[in-house]
Order: structure tokens, then sequence, then C-alpha cells
């Protein structure tokens, strides 16, 4: 057949060996890509500025919700992420831990959120928050009390939503599970909460670790040796910041044989005080058995002793200060005269007030299978009672001696009605279960406010 009948047969392509190729075959996509571009008109100067002002304001945009995200006090933090949680995570152990967990994460990827306030105040623009404990500048008199962060997980991360110290634990020389699941209660009209953890700890060794991690990565970062940033700044590694650990007994030692509880504590003393500004002894959890009785006069004097010799003894120029924490349920005039002999024996520098209530006043309004649980009770019910005996403890111990109040903080006012109290610093917990990440720079800037507002009145009526 001449080749002319093969166009016939074919009238659009050409017959090979493996068939015919047709023309309304699909072409490959790399001839398909070379058309496109060969047959594209150019860009006019009006769509390539539109394409310009989009992508200014997709990245703008994402900048300002970065931005916004990452200011602790945000909404979102308080009226999305808090319920949020709750939801997602309805046992509030789950809730604790997960929420750890997140600022964790982001500060790692550096999208943690943060107190703008407080980043202002480290520079010392406007510096009128900042206070003095011991000899220490520390920026402002608010601080995050131990139970948020056991293990030292998120101690950065703590740091930056705007408190001056960071207190984490309780640590115990070994490891330990605690008391069975559950054992923590949301009382939600009430803001408060019930626990009875029972001291779980993954022990001093693994704080210990995650301690000394901070520093060495410090200290690399500086070009310094370990003992160099040990010697020279603040554990917190912050300047007008202070970290604080809280130590204690495992359950496993008795408290009538006070020399395994002596060396306890001194365990966790050589363990922790490197990595420590301050130590706070635990002596009040109403949630290990008998622990209390370790508040008692000569068993506490003799407790607390032998902490402050072991701090003394640790390799470090700048000794950690040493502190008690009690029990509000000790409040009789003879208690609190008990314990505050044994703390001027003793040679400690302060005491904080106080730890959570076994009380259960009759104000809360929480269903009563909640508000009975067995355990520690923490939120605004304790404030007043703490407040009293921070009135009571300032009236009995020298000015030397530091007190830490803690129990229902939660606004600017409740702050500064028991600083005025004589308490040098005030610590926050359950606020936070509550109000979220940014609880501690509405504290500040309710303080703010009052004392501006103050300061005007006064000036008015000169």
């Amino acid at each position: 057949m001449p080749p002319s009948h093969l166009r016939l047969l074919h009238p659009r392509g050409v017959l090979t060996t493996n068939g015919p190729i047709s023309a309304f075959r699909r072409p490959s996509p790399v001839i398909a890509l070379r058309r496109a571009y060969a047959t594209q008109k150019p860009a006019s100067p009006l769509s390539t500025t539109a394409t310009v002002v989009k992508s200014t304001v997709a990245v703008s945009a994402l900048f300002l919700f970065g931005y916004y995200f990452t200011d602790s006090r945000a909404a979102i933090h308080r009226y999305v992420a808090v319920p949020g949680i709750r939801v997602i995570t309805p046992d509030a152990e789950d809730a604790h831990a997960f929420g750890l967990k997140i600022l964790r994460v982001l500060w790692d990827f550096g999208l943690h959120p943060r107190d703008r306030l407080g980043l202002r105040e480290e520079d010392d623009k406007e510096p009128f928050l900042e206070t003095y404990v011991w000899d220490k500048r520390i920026v402002n008199p608010i601080y995050i009390s131990a139970g948020l962060d056991k293990n030292a997980e998120a101690v950065d991360a703590l740091f930056a939503l705007g408190p001056s110290i960071v207190e984490v634990g309780c640590v115990t020389p070994f490891p330990q599970t605690g008391n069975p699941r559950p054992r923590v209660f949301r009382l939600v009209p009430d803001k408060a909460l019930i626990n009875r953890y029972g001291f779980n700890s993954l022990g001093s060794d693994y704080v210990a670790r995650k301690l000394r991690e901070r520093v060495v990565r410090y200290a690399n970062d500086h070009n310094m040796t370990e003992q160099q940033v040990l010697d020279t700044l603040p554990a917190s590694l912050y300047d007008g910041k202070l970290l604080a650990v809280q130590i204690g007994k495992n359950k496993s030692v008795s408290e009538d044989d006070i020399e395994g509880v002596k060396a306890a504590y001194i365990s966790g003393v050589k363990s922790l005080g490197l990595y420590a500004d301050v130590l706070v002894v635990n002596v009040s959890s109403p949630n290990t058995p008998g622990l209390r009785k370790l508040q008692s006069g000569d068993r506490l004097s003799d407790l607390l002793t032998a902490v402050v010799a072991e701090a003394k003894r640790l390799p470090k120029k700048d000794k950690p200060r040493v502190v008690v924490k009690i029990s509000p349920d000790e409040s009789s005039k003879e208690q609190v005269e008990d314990i505050t002999s044994a703390i001027k024996k003793s040679g400690i520098d302060g005491v904080i007030v106080a730890n959570t209530t076994l009380r259960r006043p009759d104000t809360l309004v929480s269903p009563p299978h909640l508000v009975h649980e067995a355990g520690g009770l923490s939120g605004p019910e304790l404030f007043d009672p703490m407040r009293l005996l921070v009135r009571e403890y300032r009236r009995r111990l020298p000015r030397d001696k530091e007190i830490w109040a803690s129990g229902g903080v939660s606004t600017g006012q409740n702050a500064l009605d028991v600083l005025t109290e004589g308490a040098g610093v005030v610590g926050v917990y359950t606020a936070i279960v509550y109000g979220g990440v940014g609880t501690i720079g509405r504290i500040k800037e309710e303080i703010r406010g009052i004392v501006r507002k103050t300061v005007e009145a006064r000036n008015s009526r000169k």
C-alpha cells in the first residue's frame, strides 16, 4: 500500500512500529508546561501589584496573629484555651499535664505565650513593681507556687508568663507515684481545687538533671564554665528573678524517725541546692500522712537547723536561702508561737504562709460530693485565713525573716492587700488554672492601675 494510503488511514498521525501516534493523545506534562509558558502573556503591572499586596496582607495577618497568640493576656488563652482544655481532658490532673506539655512544646518552637508587661519591666522602662527579697532585687512581687511544675519540665516557659519567682516541686529524694487517682478535683463554681497528690515526684536526681541542663546550656551559649554560671548568676538565669525548689520526704520515711527525716531533706539539699536561689522545706502537705507532725517545736527546729547547715556547705558562691512552708490549719496562737520559735532558733530565712487547707468553709457552693473529697483545698476561700496568718507571722517575726504569701490570690487587689499585711511576695497557682496563662500579667496590670489611681488621688488633694 503506498504511503498516501497510510495517511488516509491515519489522517492526523504517523504509523510507527509501535502503532500510530495520535494528535488527539494528551501531551506529556513537560510538553504541556513548555506550551503554557510559551503562550503565556507577560503579567501586567497591575496584576503584579495585586499579587504583592495580597502576599503582604497575608504575611502581616500571620504576623499579627502570632503576636496576638504569644501575648499571654490575649483573650484566646482565657476564654478559649482554658475551657477547651477542660473539655478535651475532663480529668483535672490530665488537664494539668496537657497544659504543661503545650507550654513546653511552644517554648521549644519560640511560640510560647509571654507577658509583654514583664518584658517592659526587665527593660526598666516602668520599674515601680520591683521590690527586694532579702538583698536581691526582683522585678515584681508575684511568684508561681509549687505544684504547677513539679518536675522542672517547663521552668523557662513559666518565667515567660511574668512572675519574678518560679517554685518547682515538691521534689522527693526518690521517685514515688503518690496517692491513687483520681486525686485532683475542680470546684468550678468556687474557682477552687481539691488535691490529694501525695508528693508524686520523679525524684531529686531527675529534677537535678533537668535543672543542670539549663545551666550547661546557658554556659555553652555564653562561653562560660558551669561553675561560673553557678557562681555569678541567679539560679533562675534571669536578672531580677529567682528560682525556688521545694523539697520533701518520701512516704516510706516515718515522721517519727527524725534522723531519717533529716537525712531525706538533706539529700534534697545536696541534689538540688546548687540549682536553687531558694530551698523550700515542705512540712505541711495534708496529703502525706503524719507530715504535719513535723511542724511541732523541737522536731521542726532540729530539721530546719540541719537543712540550713547543709545549704551553707554547698559549693557555690551565693548559697540558697531556706524557707519553710507551713499549714493554714495550724493557726492557734500556741501553734504559731511554736513555729515562729523554731524559725528563729534554726536560722532559716523565712516562711511561706500557707499550704492548702483540710477545712471546708460553709461558703463553698460546689456540689457536696466534690466539696467533701479528701485532700487540700485551694482557691479564693483560702485568702482571708491566709491574710490573717501573714499578719500574725509578720507581728512575731523579725524583719530579716521574709514572709511569702500563698493562698487564694487571684486579683491585683488581693495581692496588694496581703503585701500591706507584711508579705514580701505573693504566690499564685489555682488562679492560673481558672484564669489561664495571662493571670500573672493581669494581676500586675491591676496593681499598676490601683497604684496609679492612688497616686493621682493623693496628688489631686495637694
